[in-house]
């Protein structure tokens, strides 16, 4: 493993990339924000919100893909409140435990900016079925939910005749992944390899789903996807994690503090809503080295918040240590012994990015120890 010279980030997240002096992508992106000109970046947002406001009289104009979290919370403030727009929000429900902070932000984005929600709960039998096999096949456990969180909000963009689709971050352009392009089009943004595409037979047949227990995954056809227009927020403002946060408690926002001390994580405000769902984006860490607790030590170096020493060590002591309240709610959803489930998790492991040492397995290329 090899690490940015600027941030903590690792050569093993997949898509990202590294000049020559040794900066990853996120870090380029990051530094040619200076560069930019944003006034003329909002007045291209100014001018595809007027092309659509109104767009269905009083009915709803657009539409914005929610979460209930810090970020969601920004973007439905600057659809209706800062450029007048008259939005649907819509959500996926995940079916597990919530968190109290879960529970009271999603209620909150609906009663502080006066918005409905339209959400969905999938089939739980269809859900159980489905993460067992993405997980002990593919490391990928809450796969359904993710593409739900890709597939819904364009299938109901759809219906409502809402072109206008609004969405946070371009995660690969932001912070390095496969196809990051700096754009304001998220059209791509189905096919960033998150929640990619699996055969339906093999679902079918492997398991035990149905062809109705994956309606909602498949995407709206070409001809419908070519009538929306979803768009990245952060292509017309320099999106800011920390500035998102701290915008959306003064606007009611809860976080975890008082309520869950995570060990995986070195903040308590991103990902909130649930517990057993953080076991999927803290299996990144098994196969490429590294997880959420390095995502955001990185940010928190570029945003100038820290040194990047301070990350090494706060991704020295977070990265590896799934949290038990998260591994306990992913077991009693799935119907696993928490045996079994580190049974499972062991498959996973890169040999060439670990090495095992007892019961423990050690990365064989620390940052903390980087010459």
């Amino acid at each position: 493993m090899k690490y940015c010279k600027k941030c903590v980030m690792p050569n093993t997240r997949p898509g990202i990339s590294f000049n020559k002096e040794g900066i990853c992508s996120a870090c380029q992106s990051f530094e040619r924000r200076k560069h930019i000109n944003w006034d003329s970046r909002w007045k291209e947002f100014e001018q595809i919100c007027e092309k659509y406001r109104g767009i269905n009289g009083d009915g709803y104009d657009c539409a914005i893909a929610v979460s209930g979290g810090k970020d969601s919370h920004y973007q439905v403030h600057l659809m209706k409140n800062v450029m007048k727009m008259n939005p649907i929000l819509f959500s996926v429900e995940d079916n597990f435990p919530m968190t109290e902070a879960g529970k009271h932000n999603m209620k909150n984005i609906s009663e502080e900016f006066g918005c409905n929600i339209i959400s969905i709960k999938p089939d739980i039998r269809a859900q159980k079925k489905l993460m067992r096999y993405m997980f002990e096949n593919y490391g990928k456990p809450t796969w359904y939910i993710d593409r739900l969180i890709y597939t819904y909000p364009l299938i109901m963009a759809t219906r409502f005749n809402t072109p206008l689709l609004v969405y946070g971050e371009n995660v690969s352009y932001e912070y390095g992944g496969t196809d990051a392009e700096e754009t304001y089009s998220a059209k791509e943004q189905i096919n960033n390899g998150v929640a990619i595409d699996i055969n339906e037979r093999e679902l079918v047949e492997k398991a035990g789903v149905t062809l109705k227990d994956l309606l909602f995954t498949k995407a709206p056809s070409k001809e419908e996807l070519d009538k929306l227009d979803p768009i990245y927020i952060s292509y017309f403002i320099p999106w800011n994690s920390i500035e998102n946060y701290e915008f959306a408690k003064k606007h009611g926002f809860h976080d975890l503090t008082h309520e869950w001390d995570r060990t995986h994580h070195v903040e308590n405000f991103d990902q909130v809503d649930s517990r057993a769902y953080l076991v999927h984006s803290w299996m990144k860490y098994p196969k490429f080295g590294h997880q959420f607790a390095t995502d955001y030590a990185s940010r928190f170096v570029r945003y100038g918040l820290i040194s990047r020493k301070e990350a090494a060590e706060l991704v020295k002591k977070h990265d590896h240590a799934l949290d038990p309240l998260s591994v306990r709610d992913f077991c009693e959803f799935c119907g696993y012994k928490e045996t079994e489930f580190w049974e499972i998790i062991d498959k996973f492991y890169n040999q060439e990015l670990f090495i095992k040492k007892g019961e423990t397995w050690m990365l064989r290329h620390p940052i903390w120890e980087e010459n």
